[in-house]
């Protein structure tokens, strides 16, 4: 939610408060934030299901058959993100908790280092917001 400098912090508070009723709120000071809103979460599950469709395709690829796939992969997304949840940022402190040195892990990571995956998902985000800024624009321009 938006609250400007034209909303009282009670105010900010009551409607912060009645969001949260139907989830996690988070208050933003510029109008402008929406479409990276839009970019970040809006658009957000379906990055998640995209990765969670390739390590699907990868633990087949592996042997395993698609009903142990789906839920090795959909349960560890689980797992995941309630670790994520219920402990402080940053998310970084995580995954190097759940990283053995020369292990595993370790390995998968530097393969996706390696691949610049930040800069892929910097893009991909950047991308998104970049649509939401001109579907603003359009709407804006547009008649009611």
């Amino acid at each position: 939610m938006v609250a400007n400098t034209h909303v009282t912090s009670a105010q900010r508070d009551r409607a912060r408060d009645l969001f949260a009723a139907a989830g996690h709120a988070v208050v933003l000071d510029r109008e402008n934030l929406m479409d990276a809103v839009t970019a970040v979460s809006g658009s957000g599950p379906a990055y998640f299901f995209l990765l969670m469709e390739a390590m699907i395709d990868a633990a087949r690829d592996l042997g395993l058959d698609a009903d142990a796939a789906h839920a090795l992969v959909t349960q560890t997304a689980l797992g995941a993100a309630r670790m994520a949840t219920a402990t402080p940022p940053p998310v970084a402190d995580l995954r190097r908790a759940v990283t053995s040195k020369n292990g595993t892990t370790e390995r998968a990571l530097a393969v996706f280092e390696a691949a610049e995956l930040r800069a892929i998902v910097a893009r991909a985000i950047g991308a998104a917001n970049d649509r939401a800024i001109a579907i603003t624009r359009e709407l804006q321009g547009s008649p009611r």
